[in-house]
């Protein structure tokens, strides 16, 4: 009995030491950041800069040499020789909604149906992921989290990245609905060797499902009392009233164009999801006021007679056209990677400053937070990261502070854990913190 309970607390004691993880505490004292070089998010920056934060929200970002402050009243972050930037948004993500890809018990971001607007992305998220924190350690301070699977997988929420909870980790609840527009086409074979293209004979029928999806949902929506509660069509009404946002996920330029004018026919402007061929109907959406969350850029074309490179030039194509997006990366683990999609546009013509926009005020546009979030400016939230190095270049993103509504952020990991345990093993220094 004895050996037995000896068992049971080691096996707690682990369970422990890997299990809740302590969400920061609540600022209890003013943070002046003195010094580094701000990038400000809206396509500026300040070479050295000071900026101070109190109860969660920025009060003061200007140049250190012009102001005056009284360091005994702050917490003093030395920002010399180091990198300021608001904390990156991730769209377009499954962070806390997957723990490990291969093991279907871990997956908890799809509902069996065609039609779910119903499903909450929000109450599944899991604020305890071993995932999150090796995401945080490169940026990434929200995300948008968003369900997948069926024609309309749910509604996504915009959530920090740290929480004891769903409840206190979210920051926009419900935020939007999600669409995935059909193909006309559909390519065989896969990535490495590739088959014949082959007509979608299902096209015609999949889109009338979804315009009659649509127009019952308008129809329930107008009804002042419902004669019986649908949970589907409930989930719609924001749609129709303007309170949620319609993400339409489609990558090709005809697509594109039918969906965006499909959607103005219920006086909806949505947001394409992935866009790939956005580079090639620039007018087409400015006309629109089409905002853009852009897949991936460290892809390969979608045609094989498109230039190698197009997708690295394709956010530059955008930044000139004066169309708003963002950055994006599917998947839960791979958002580690996220800010280096804007690095790869960088080298492709795109201006720094913007490739730090498209990670930050620019998410926050498209996602509709930007008044409270997603550039160094005072009055907004203080959720802010300092790099020892360029965010931007793998090989110099170190990050050294963060903070989430002035909260300050653990960016401990359990990579980085493993590296320690492992370097004081061979004594080998495996990986810099």
């Amino acid at each position: 009995m004895k050996h037995i309970s000896s068992i049971i607390i080691i096996l707690l004691s682990f369970h422990f030491s890997w299990g809740q993880q302590t969400p920061a505490e609540p600022q209890s004292k003013p943070v002046l950041i003195l010094g580094g070089t701000a990038h400000l998010g809206n396509g500026k920056k300040i070479n050295n800069a000071a900026i101070t934060f109190e109860n969660g929200k920025i009060v003061f970002v200007g140049d250190a040499a012009t102001v005056k402050v009284d360091m005994s009243k702050f917490d003093v972050v030395d920002g010399k020789g180091k990198h300021i930037y608001p904390g990156f948004i991730a769209p377009n993500t499954q962070i806390g909604l997957v723990e490990v890809d291969a093991v279907r018990a871990t997956r908890d971001f799809y509902e069996v149906g065609h039609f779910n607007p119903s499903v909450r992305a929000l109450i599944a998220y899991n604020t305890d992921s071993r995932v999150t924190p090796t995401i945080r350690s490169n940026g990434v301070m929200m995300a948008q989290i968003v369900p997948k699977g069926g024609r309309i997988p749910g509604q996504s929420s915009v959530m920090m990245l740290d929480g004891w909870n769903w409840e206190d980790a979210q920051y926009k609840a419900d935020e939007g609905i999600h669409l995935q527009w059909p193909s006309s086409f559909r390519r065989t074979g896969w990535w490495a060797a590739p088959g014949p293209i082959q007509k979608n004979d299902k096209y015609q029928e999949q889109i009338a499902n979804i315009k009659k999806f649509f127009d019952e949902s308008k129809a329930y929506a107008e009804k002042a009392k419902p004669e019986t509660i649908n949970l589907k069509f409930e989930a719609m009404k924001g749609l129709f009233d303007g309170s949620k946002q319609l993400y339409i996920h489609t990558n090709f330029a005809k697509a594109m164009m039918e969906a965006i004018l499909w959607a103005k026919e219920y006086d909806i402007t949505p947001v394409i999801v992935g866009g790939k061929d956005a580079w090639q109907i620039t007018d087409f959406l400015k006309e629109h006021d089409i905002k853009i969350i852009l897949k991936k850029t460290q892809d390969l074309p979608v045609r094989e007679y498109d230039d190698i490179d197009q997708p690295f030039k394709t956010p530059q194509m955008l930044e000139d056209a004066g169309i708003t997006y963002c950055f994006s990366l599917d998947g839960a683990w791979e958002q580690r990677n996220y800010v280096f999609q804007a690095g790869q546009a960088v080298a492709f013509g795109l201006d720094y400053e913007d490739a730090i926009k498209g990670l930050t005020l620019g998410a926050a546009k498209v996602l509709g937070i930007d008044d409270q979030v997603g550039s160094l400016e005072k009055g907004k939230d203080a959720t802010i990261i300092i790099s020892k190095g360029d965010v931007l270049d793998m090989r110099t993103c170190v990050i050294e502070y963060a903070f989430i509504n002035g909260r300050k952020i653990d960016l401990d990991n359990k990579q980085k854990a493993l590296s320690r345990k492992f370097t004081k093993k061979f004594g080998i220094d495996v990986l810099h913190d």
